[in-house]
């Protein structure tokens, strides 16, 4: 886990090596200032050596001075190497979500994903802060100190071994009952992310049904219980002060009572016992000792909370597309011409009944052909097949005569577009919408493509046209101009295979009529998949396709059908004699 997310430190190597180097730095010079003090106090304030306290009095400042110009080091190096270590790692995680199969999205909610490109990183990014600090500087000022300590009284130094044990035990029961207190916090944190994105995105539905008194009640519920979890593990957390705060004051006074009785048979010489600046640096290194203690149980602590967030954030980091380039891939199609050979496939292998059953289905290039079927017929997991957002399960999808595991992935998608019936546009101008489908894509190709989908009219009715703003979700535009933007968009990739699962549904049938006549007109060559629910809008498709449960029922014409599928005739029946369908 750990050489995984360092993997994401790369160009900030040098400030993170850096960051140790300063604060070692700075810790010998903290650990030598006591030491002068020492001297200052015995050999000058006690002689009256003015000239002595002088010379002391300069290497102190200057000890000093390096010591604050290091630690300004150790924090702006410790910063530049944590930011910089947090951007990659955000980096990194998105760069792989956005190669994940929709399989593999499957596994983290879109809430889960946020939380842990945001929160997550933010605590991993803190204990990495820490780490290359605070864990450097806090052993290093213990090692030196105690070293230092022994030299000057090795009898009154035990006192310092006596309270590093309590320490090191109340630190560890402490953070043993912490840390899985945490791990249940951050999973709530992403029931907390979904169920205010689901609002947000309901917030109409919500309203119109006057559920907000719900909504306030589960939100509440929520945030209730994240606020135990964290006020448990803070009372938790918060034993470590006052066991800190004991240690330190213990020290203090077992060093002033043993320490006053050495300095008094001594008679405040060194040279015999103990003098009363050594007692005074000893009484420093024991601060110095318990206060990088105490940092080690903050850093401790951190680490705690971070290490849930770390493992978090690497299921993501290993998490690896099952949909991957074979070797030596396809970088051409040469028609759009589509055949599924006793296809099977399944959304969860260990299914008990797969989603599609033994399709087989040959389509010709440049075909116009309907795809029709109640809901859950699985209509829109077929088609999901062809651009290889799923791999088949059992039998063999062939997209221009050839495997489509044998294509590159980015060369088959590109000629492939789909267009969903909910599909999304994004913050933005229309024409910077459109050109996600092409996006060096000329003013002409894309008026020439608004025609194409029926847009062209209403775009041009907007005072700034193609530069009129869409707001995030195309949510200033209808849900029928919405549909002919994203289908502009997709004729802007000049596909060999173009499917419209049911996106036609928000317009009305004179419009629907007219994108697939000029779809007949314009792009003949192009294969197209039309998914509906109307039959008119696949009425006059070179062959219809009838699913049923996941099986092939009939394939044919309008007229065959009508002939030979009760299914089609039924649904067709109902929907020109006023009836209902209940798919």
């Amino acid at each position: 886990m750990i050489k995984k997310l360092l993997g994401s430190v790369r160009e900030y190597k040098k400030s993170t090596i850096l960051t140790p180097v300063y604060v070692l730095l700075e810790s010998v010079l903290e650990i030598i200032i006591p030491t002068l003090m020492a001297f200052l106090i015995d050999n000058g304030i006690a002689k009256k050596d003015m000239s002595y306290v002088l010379k002391i009095g300069v290497l102190l400042v200057i000890f000093a001075g390096l010591s604050l110009l290091f630690g300004v080091l150790s924090a702006q190096s410790s910063a530049v190497s944590g930011c910089g270590f947090a951007k990659n790692l955000r980096q990194d995680m998105f760069y792989n979500v956005q190669n994940f199969s929709f399989s593999n999205i499957d596994k983290f909610s879109p809430s889960s994903i946020i939380t842990r490109l945001t929160t997550d990183v933010s605590n991993v990014q803190n204990a990495f802060q820490m780490i290359t600090r605070l864990a450097v500087r806090a052993p290093a000022m213990i090692i030196f100190a105690l070293i230092f300590s022994f030299r000057i009284d090795a009898k009154l130094s035990l006192i310092f071994l006596g309270v590093i044990p309590i320490l090191g035990v109340s630190l560890y029961l402490i953070i043993t009952k912490v840390h899985p207190l945490f791990v249940r916090v951050f999973r709530k944190y992403d029931t907390l992310n979904n169920i205010v994105q689901e609002n947000l995105h309901g917030i109409r539905v919500v309203k119109s049904y006057t559920r907000e008194d719900f909504e306030e009640n589960k939100f509440e519920e929520i945030s209730t219980s994240i606020f135990n979890d964290f006020t448990k593990a803070g009372k938790i957390n918060s034993l470590n002060m006052p066991i800190m705060q004991f240690c330190l004051y213990a020290s203090m006074l077992l060093l002033s009572w043993f320490g006053a009785k050495e300095i008094l048979f001594s008679g405040n010489n060194a040279a015999i016992g103990l003098s009363t600046g050594e007692l005074a640096t000893l009484i420093t290194y024991a601060m110095q000792i318990l206060m990088s203690l105490m940092m080690l149980s903050m850093v401790f602590v951190m680490i705690i909370i971070a290490r849930a967030s770390a493992e978090r954030i690497v299921e993501v980091l290993d998490e690896e597309s099952d949909l991957q380039n074979g070797e030596n891939p396809i970088f051409s199609l040469t028609d759009g011409s589509i055949h599924f050979d006793h296809v099977t496939f399944s959304y969860n292998r260990r299914a008990d009944k797969p989603v599609l059953n033994d399709i087989e289905i040959s389509i010709a290039s440049g075909e116009t052909v309907g795809i029709i079927g109640g809901t859950g017929s699985s209509k829109s997991s077929l088609v999901q097949l062809i651009p290889r957002l799923y791999d088949v399960e059992h039998g063999t999808l062939s997209v221009g005569g050839i495997n489509v595991k044998q294509y590159d992935l980015k060369t088959l998608r590109d000629s492939v577009a789909m267009v969903l019936q909910k599909n999304i546009l994004f913050s933005g101008t229309i024409k910077e919408n459109l050109r996600w489908g092409n996006e060096h894509a000329t003013d002409e190709e894309i008026i020439q493509v608004c025609k194409l989908a029926q847009a062209a009219d209403f775009i041009e009715e907007f005072p700034e046209k193609y530069d009129t703003y869409i707001e995030q979700g195309g949510s200033n535009v209808s849900g029928g101009q919405r549909q002919r933007l994203c289908i502009a968009r997709a004729l802007l990739k000049n596909p060999k295979i173009l499917i419209l699962d049911d996106s036609t549904s928000a317009v009305d049938t004179k419009t629907d009529t007219l994108i697939r006549q000029s779809f007949r007109e314009y792009i003949p060559e192009v294969t197209k998949i039309i998914i509906a629910q109307r039959v008119s809008s696949v009425q006059d498709a070179d062959k219809i396709i009838v699913l049923d449960d996941g099986i092939v029922n009939a394939v044919g014409t309008h007229d065959e059908l009508m002939q030979n599928s009760s299914i089609y005739r039924e649904v067709y029946e109902s929907q020109n004699n006023g009836g209902v369908l209940h798919g």
